[in-house]
């Protein structure tokens, strides 16, 4: 079996996976002590080509498709790693299995309680100013988590 280095690894992949900045991915982990390793590559890259807040199983299914001998406890202790040095944050809504959003921008999140789908919802500087002074007196937030959820509007109002 031929084994290729990470960078090759990357460049035989589909040339939308070549779109996240390996500079960003390579220090973020090496700031942690962690080497960048060809599944982390992987399932970075499979986040960031299609950014639909996909599950763990989701993720799985399509690392599955570059890196067919990965194990799903490879790609979760992966999405952990990739959690762990701020590269995508969780997103937990309800009871649903946790999603995982490349977004690092404050933004929330809004859910469509028919498709399931989930949508960045971007928050302006003068809207964040205004949450952050809801903020108790003496205390600094340190994380913005907000979601909505919610049909689309009928086409007949």
């Amino acid at each position: 079996m031929k084994y290729l280095t990470l960078d090759r690894f990357i460049l035989s992949m589909p040339i939308s996976l070549l779109s996240f900045n390996r500079d960003t991915f390579n220090t973020a982990l090496r700031e942690k002590g962690l080497r960048p390793t060809k599944q982390r590559a992987c399932v970075y890259g499979v986040i960031l080509d299609k950014r639909d807040h996909p599950t763990a199983d989701d993720i799985y299914d399509r690392v599955k498709r570059h890196l067919p001998g990965t194990s799903f406890s490879t790609v979760y202790n992966c999405l952990e790693t990739l959690v762990g040095c701020d590269l995508v944050r969780q997103v937990n809504m309800d009871r649903s299995p946790t999603r995982y959003c490349p977004n690092l921008t404050p933004h929330a999140h809004f859910r469509c309680t028919q498709s399931g789908k989930i949508y960045d919802v971007e928050i302006d500087n003068d809207t964040l100013s205004l949450m952050q002074a809801l903020v108790p007196e003496g205390f600094e937030a340190e994380n913005l988590d907000l979601s909505f959820s919610g049909t689309a509007k009928s086409s007949n109002n």
